[in-house]
């Protein structure tokens, strides 16, 4: 059994949707879109056993719970850790483009 639990916040689904619309049917390669959906599934699941074993990622605001990354590609998910009723949950909360200016959005 996973250590964490795992949540995805909307924002998230928002950004990956919107990226693979774009790999689809901008870039017409609907089969590069279901790679990335499937490495970015599989990079989270990797990492839920050992959600906190990486490095925060800090950031220039002041947060009640640091952000950790994972790179899938050309893109990072971003994801906390939040305890709620003794339990502690991975909660995915952005997923963006690596060479775009990220940091503006977390």
């Amino acid at each position: 059994m996973p250590k964490y639990l795992l949540r995805y916040l909307p924002q998230f689904h928002k950004d990956l949707t919107e990226t693979a619309q774009y790999i689809a049917t901008e870039l017409l390669n609907p089969e590069a879109t279901t790679d990335l959906i499937n490495a970015v599934e599989q990079a989270v699941l990797e990492r839920q056993s050992e959600a906190e074993a990486f490095e925060q990622f800090h950031s220039r605001k002041e947060r009640k719970h640091p952000y950790y990354r994972i790179y899938v590609k050309n893109f990072i998910v971003f994801y906390v850790i939040i305890t709620e009723n003794d339990h502690k949950v991975m909660e995915v909360r952005r997923f963006l483009y690596g060479k775009s200016n990220w940091k503006k959005n977390i």
